[in-house]
């Protein structure tokens, strides 16, 4: 249920009606925006006269939510949420952002060497792994902690913050000095991981899973911004279709719709959605153009001897040209 309160309240007023509704043993949630104030309520409201809360002098509206997402839902937070990483690097309510770096941490030299071209390019975020899920047991599984080590390294010669992917609870002390905790695909599910993003209070760049709705992506953020952590991003990342000339598919159309619904950063994934390097060109402008808040590219200095998914790497050469393609390029912004 959210509650819509004339412009300008008394504060007073306005302090009275929260210790109410909270003495109903509800949740409440202010939310500030530009043109309105909303009080959104988590909890059980089957039992709340709406007819008594429309009649107070401060409310202008009330209306209950049906979907089942309340935090991450754009009718309890009307503005777009903006994510600060630094005093400089913003996400979100038309900062367009781009995170760029190998798929994986192979050497020192290589992620510093990365880090140096793609902050060159334009890009304010470093992304790289050192923990890397795959599909067989025998591929190349990351450099563990060496790798965020190497990480760190690379933002300390270079000023750029990190993105990099966790996978289980007993990683989380390695990750103190990074600045963006991603949870891949496989994990969005994992409903502890999740909890427990919650209470870490980092940015989350929260990816999709390669078989799962928008609404469970929204659910699954609805667990880390319940549990308290409210800097969340969605992440659009390709998902499994029919479909087998690509890597996965890209849905576009998820990106203007996930904008509608909720008010957290999209981000969109080329590199995994398509599996190609050609493709990565266009579909990041494609993504720009739908509304995207942000790219995360995969760019490495020597694609055909990357440990990790070299085919869908950039080279530095080649991030260049996508840089200088989507820099001037304006994000779809409108609600329904």
């Amino acid at each position: 249920m959210i509650v819509i309160l004339r412009k300008n309240p008394e504060q007073r007023q306005l302090e009275n009606l929260i210790q109410w509704l909270k003495s109903l043993n509800l949740d409440v949630h202010l939310s500030v925006g530009e043109t309105s104030i909303i009080l959104g309520l988590i909890g059980d409201t089957s039992s709340v006269d709406i007819d008594l809360i429309r009649a107070l002098d401060i409310v202008e509206d009330v209306k209950r939510v049906q979907e089942p997402y309340k935090n991450a839902n754009r009718k309890f937070h009307p503005d777009d949420t903006i994510i600060e990483i630094t005093a400089d690097v913003k996400i979100g309510g038309g900062n367009k952002v781009m995170m760029a770096g190998p798929c994986s941490v192979e050497s020192i030299d290589q992620i510093c060497e990365v880090a140096r071209r793609v902050k060159a390019a334009g890009a304010e975020i470093l992304r790289g792994g050192a923990f890397k899920p795959r599909t067989s047991p025998y591929a190349f599984q990351g450099l563990g902690e060496t790798g965020i080590n190497y990480l760190l390294e690379a933002k300390k010669q270079t000023g750029l913050p990190i993105v990099t992917e966790l996978m289980n609870i007993s990683q989380l002390p390695l990750f103190d000095e990074i600045d963006i905790i991603q949870i891949g695909a496989r994990n969005m599910q994992n409903y502890d991981l999740l909890k427990e993003m919650g209470h870490c209070g980092k940015p989350v760049l929260l990816k999709r899973g390669l078989a799962n709705t928008l609404e469970e992506l929204l659910m699954s953020a609805e667990y880390i911004m319940a549990n308290g952590n409210q800097r969340v991003m969605l992440c659009e990342r390709g998902i499994r279709t029919f479909e087998t000339a690509m890597r996965n598919t890209l849905d576009l159309a998820a990106v203007p719709l996930l904008k509608d619904l909720s008010h957290l950063p999209v981000i969109v994934d080329p590199s995994h959605a398509t599996g190609i390097a050609k493709l990565v060109k266009p579909m990041a402008m494609a993504a720009i153009a739908a509304g995207a808040d942000g790219l995360i590219i995969e760019v490495h200095n020597d694609p055909p001897h990357a440990l990790c998914d070299g085919a869908q790497s950039l080279t530095p050469e080649a991030f260049d040209v996508v840089a200088a393609c989507v820099k001037n390029l304006i994000p779809l912004s409108f609600h329904w």
